[in-house]
């Protein structure tokens, strides 16, 4: 069955999308990334954890919805060929731990890219809102990905971590010989997220850090937050490291990057039977902070290139997994990752408007 799978991340980039057939295995077709025009990515960030008008909200859900359809038709792939879409949409926001809300806990997410919009524009049924699922059974509605890498990265002899960087940073642990229950995985703080804020767009290969000196003091008073000690399973967001985060630490780039590399590595830690950690995400690509988790990490550490996945391309290529295990009615969560008490199916339903055959 030949799938696609949409989605824009935290660090709020843009668009990447990825075309696979999955069957025995999991064949990429075809893989793009299309970057938001600056006033979108803007428009996004200004409601991402923020005040703001309902109106903004539902303008920008609609539009994403059109945005997300633009860039699956970009790449070249027939639209006839494709037989489901799997849209993850852009989170705006996430809260997987309950807080207290007009008397009663409360757990919430929000990502918007209308599917509708979507399925009308191409035609195929697509699947959206992966997370609230997950979320309504007691999970935290991430990490989602350790569906995908215990498929593409569990070895019956050597155990694995496989660590994606984007806004923010989250690890699976894969155990030599693993079964579904024995992964792992969980939210390890910030990725690109405060580098970004601080060095925008982004701080290109990390020379920017490289060159500047890291602030001893205040990289220990934030490496003390309880987050960063707290067994799993735990989500974090925006909501954690976005302006607010940035503004009250008065953070620099050096040390936005060693806080970056030093929690993850923390997390690593945990985990000292780890023989590889395989990188994935925007992240991969800073090679300042590739030389520091070297540093830092007992473990072999490569890029998800070396077993045949674009480091930009792992999370689109999951949720095409998700919308193909939805559509067989299969569950897509690891409740070890989330903390659900139990797998349920993810995602909602829009109908496409293909017409039928010999129509």
């Amino acid at each position: 069955m030949r799938v696609a799978g949409l989605i824009s991340g935290t660090s709020v980039d843009g668009i990447d999308v990825a075309v696979v057939d999955i069957g025995d295995g999991i064949h990429v077709v075809a893989t793009a990334t299309v970057p938001y025009p600056p006033d979108v990515r803007a428009a996004i960030l200004s409601v991402s954890n923020a005040a703001t008008h309902t109106s903004t909200i539902a303008r920008l859900n609609f539009l994403l919805g059109e945005l997300f359809a633009e860039a699956l038709q970009g790449t070249g792939v027939a639209l006839n060929s494709i037989e489901l879409i799997g849209s993850h949409g852009q989170t705006i926001f996430h809260e997987g731990e309950p807080v207290e809300f007009l008397g009663r806990k409360v757990a919430s997410t929000m990502q918007i890219g209308e599917a509708a919009v979507i399925a009308e524009r191409t035609g195929i049924e697509t699947i959206a809102d992966f997370r609230s699922s997950d979320m309504a059974a007691g999970g935290k509605g991430a990490p989602l990905v350790p569906f995908l890498d215990y498929r593409l990265f569990r070895h019956p002899e050597i155990a694995r971590i496989a660590l994606n960087i984007g806004g923010i940073a989250n690890i699976t642990v894969i155990p030599a010989g693993a079964k579904p229950e024995d992964v792992i995985a969980f939210d390890t703080g910030p990725g690109n997220m405060v580098m970004d804020a601080v060095a925008p767009p982004f701080d290109r290969d990390g020379a920017k850090a490289r060159a500047g000196q890291v602030n001893a003091a205040l990289l220990e008073r934030l490496l003390a937050d309880p987050y960063y000690h707290r067994d799993p399973p735990k989500a974090s967001g925006r909501e954690q490291y976005g302006d607010e985060f940035v503004h009250h630490s008065n953070i620099d780039i050096a040390t936005a990057t060693e806080l970056t590399a030093r929690t993850i590595a923390l997390a690593i830690g945990r985990y000292p039977a780890a023989h590889e950690v395989i990188v994935s995400g925007g992240g991969a690509h800073n090679g300042y902070l590739m030389e520091r988790l070297r540093a830092l990490v007992h473990a072999r550490v490569t890029t998800s290139v070396e077993c045949g996945i674009g480091v930009d391309t792992k999370e689109a290529i999951l949720f095409a997994v998700l919308a193909y295990e939805t559509f067989q009615d299969r569950a897509g969560n690891l409740p070890s990752a989330t903390g659900a008490r139990k797998p349920v199916i993810l995602g909602k339903i829009s109908r496409g408007t293909r017409p039928p055959s010999g129509a």
